[in-house]
């Protein structure tokens, strides 16, 4: 199980949202890089990074930023927002990201999902975010009519990593993971699900460690770890001992 300490990325800055809403953006750190660090330094093994800005623009914005953290940090980052065609792939992967979420072009586009998968295996992880049960694209400005069980049952057999699955109602509002919507997504599709949205203290933890829960990769949490409602070192020693 791993626990993914979120960086969303808005302006240059390190911010969270609140429903998916930019108008809602809190600001935690005018330091990303130095954020990252922090992380680290904490003992987290991964990082989530989200181009904000680029989600809803459709290329990459904060460029700079994530240069920065890369260079900060050593441990292993994942980064969606903004990616949607195979050269912005290529140039992250390039720069040192492990892994690319692909969100929006999953979607509008799941042939370049397909040709991603045979030119970076292993690199590739589709990002479905879900309102109301129903896909969002456009940094979540848009609703689709498809689910995200329809969604992920398109990529099980092209070499998709893994699915990170964000329940926007529950995103940046610390009610807890909307564990029945992930597991029913993890146990109807044969690739690993990483649970994101809402995570609001230890004891979602604590539940992501049941034996129900083991056929999660992890978890992703954001607002929690910022405003102290989780506390890093206890989360993470819970679950190494755990392992």
């Amino acid at each position: 199980m791993i626990l993914f300490p979120a960086i969303d990325l808005k302006d240059g800055q390190c911010v969270r949202l609140k429903l998916g809403d930019m108008e809602q953006a809190t600001i935690f750190n005018d330091n990303p890089a130095a954020q990252a660090k922090r992380f680290e330094s904490q003992g987290f093994e991964w990082l989530h990074l989200v181009d904000l800005n680029g989600a809803f623009e459709g290329r990459p914005v904060n460029g700079k930023a994530v240069e920065e953290i890369l260079k900060a940090i050593s441990i292993p980052v994942q980064l969606g927002g903004g990616i949607r065609d195979l050269a912005t792939i290529e140039h992250w992967l390039s720069r040192g990201v492990t892994r690319v979420i692909l969100g929006t072009i999953a979607l509008r586009n799941p042939a370049i999902v397909r040709e991603a998968c045979k030119e970076f295996p292993g690199e590739i992880v589709v990002g479905i975010d879900a309102k109301a049960g129903h896909v969002a694209v456009e940094g979540w400005g848009e609703s689709s009519s498809l689910t995200a069980i329809e969604l992920g049952k398109r990529f099980e057999d092209v070499g998709v990593t893994a699915i990170v699955f964000t329940d926007i109602d529950r995103d940046g509002i610390l009610k807890g993971i909307n564990f029945e919507k992930t597991l029913e997504l993890a146990n109807s599709v044969n690739i690993p699900v990483i649970a994101s949205g809402g995570l609001a203290s230890i004891k979602d933890v604590e539940r992501l460690l049941e034996p129900d829960c083991a056929i999660l990769e992890g978890t992703i949490s954001g607002r929690a770890i910022y405003d102290g409602r989780l506390d890093a070192k206890a989360a993470l020693k819970l679950i190494r001992e755990a392992a």
